[in-house]
């Protein structure tokens, strides 16, 4: 009997007895009705029953091209007519080769080296530790003193040490403060649950010079400012006032210390750029990407950075200036080939145009959300929103959370033919880039539905 012909009551039985699942309150799994995926088909998934869902949250936020793209099939497929993988540590493989070169391509102009991982919580872990060790070795160690990274609150960088350590979300990561290591923390760029009487205007300008005053104050201790450019993704989709990131990227020039962009989720033309620190014109000394990188087939991650950080690493042997950081499949020929042939779409099709586009189709068909009274806010960044629901919007009074409303909003959302996954009450959109205008439609229509089942009845 092929192991694909399980049925589908025999795969549930085994997921509960033997899977325990990421982010996942398996309390409650079962009743919440989750996919069993056997197969794709371009941007939807395909359950054990032969329903098509709409992939809308990308397989969370990595799928560019739809599932079974025949040109990132075929590259993976015609690299196993070659090697599968081979270490990167003291060799090379052409694969990683002309990614890297490729990469350094789309990149901002000051960057220079590639250094690859498997996921974006060890790609911002890698500019983290590089950023530590840099301070220790760039010009005699003059600055040693630069230990301290600053992250801010709200913000998600990925579940490994280091990046909970510079995370802001208490839900995920407060518990394991034990083992983390100190960091400053910014404020939120939060500026809907604002706790005082001010205008939104107003909570951007208090959000901008608190920042300010927290930097400042660490200027000459801050090894890097950690952050991630366009939109914090897990902290609920929440966008920085415009223009914050090169604001932020000034003042930590000004304090002489580095900026390290999470591109993992805004990455790979979310933004309508390659990345999306060049919507701003903004030159990062780290640049970490993940997710979309591979168009959403394998785990492969890069930390870009400049040939200054790298030339503070040179040296002979015996001086231990070497970078003693690598992963087991860093650089996999496969993986790379995948992001080969991702890179192969944006280049042949002319993706980041119609990305822009289409963050206007999205945008104005978000805007007839506005007349449910339980739509309390709609953020967007690019091709990337979130739909923030609250019991109240005059007073902005949030659900009980044992209520579960993004969940079944969500859940609901899936007679339409939708897959989405909320954030707590924020329902998150983040569809394959080559979404069609249709789709997109498709999409926002079947968020009303989900609201007005759950919400008007």
């Amino acid at each position: 009997m092929s192991d694909r012909n399980f049925s589908k009551e025999t795969l549930e039985r085994w997921d509960d007895e033997y899977v325990w699942h990421p982010f996942t309150p398996h309390s409650v799994y079962r009743d919440e009705q989750p996919l069993t995926v056997v197969a794709g088909d371009g941007h939807y998934l395909i359950d054990a029953d032969g329903r098509r869902y709409l992939d809308a949250v990308g397989s969370i936020w990595c799928n560019l091209f739809g599932h079974r793209r025949r040109e990132i099939d075929d590259a993976v497929r015609e690299q196993l007519d070659h090697i599968a993988h081979s270490t990167l540590l003291g060799n090379t493989n052409d694969r990683p080769v002309l990614l890297a070169k490729r990469l350094l391509e789309w990149a901002p102009d000051n960057l220079g080296k590639v250094f690859y991982s498997d996921n974006g919580s060890t790609s911002v872990e890698i500019a983290m530790k590089m950023a530590l060790q840099f301070w220790q070795q760039h010009d005699g160690g003059s600055q040693r003193q630069r230990t301290t990274f600053m992250g801010l609150a709200n913000a998600y960088s990925g579940d490994t040490i280091g990046a909970v350590s510079i995370g802001g979300i208490d839900l995920f990561h407060a518990r394991f403060g034990p083992m983390l290591f100190e960091a400053v923390r910014g404020p939120s760029p939060v500026t809907y649950h604002r706790l005082d009487d001010l205008t939104r205007k107003q909570a951007e300008e208090k959000f901008v010079a608190h920042f300010d005053e927290v930097l400042e104050k660490h200027a000459d201790e801050l090894a890097a400012l950690v952050i991630e450019p366009g939109m914090q993704g897990a902290g609920g989709m929440v966008t920085y006032p415009d223009g914050f990131l090169a604001h932020a990227a000034q003042k930590v020039r000004d304090a002489g210390a580095l900026l390290i962009v999470d591109e993992v989720a805004m990455g790979m033309g979310r933004s309508g750029r390659m990345f999306a620190c060049q919507r701003e014109g903004v030159d990062p000394d780290f640049l970490c990407v993940a997710k979309g990188l591979t168009g959403g087939y394998v785990p492969v991650a890069a930390t870009l950075t400049t040939n200054r950080i790298y030339e503070a690493f040179l040296g002979p042997p015996e001086e231990g200036r070497t970078f003693f950081h690598g992963h087991t499949y860093t650089g996999n020929a496969l993986g790379c080939a995948a992001a080969l042939a991702t890179l192969d779409i944006f280049e042949k099709e002319d993706v980041l145009p119609e990305v822009r586009r289409k963050e206007q189709v999205l945008a104005a068909h978000l805007e007839s959300l506005w007349d449910h009274p339980n739509v309390g806010d709609i953020r967007q960044y690019g091709l990337a929103a979130g739909v923030e629901l609250v019991a109240h919007r005059d007073t902005r009074e949030t659900f009980d959370s044992t209520r579960r409303v993004g969940m079944k909003v969500c859940s609901a959302a899936r007679d339409k033919g939708v897959f989405l996954r909320p954030l707590g009450d924020v329902i998150v959109l983040m569809p394959p880039l080559s979404i069609t205008d249709d789709e997109l439609k498709t999409l926002v229509e079947a968020i009303r539905y989900g609201i007005e089942t759950v919400l008007d009845t």
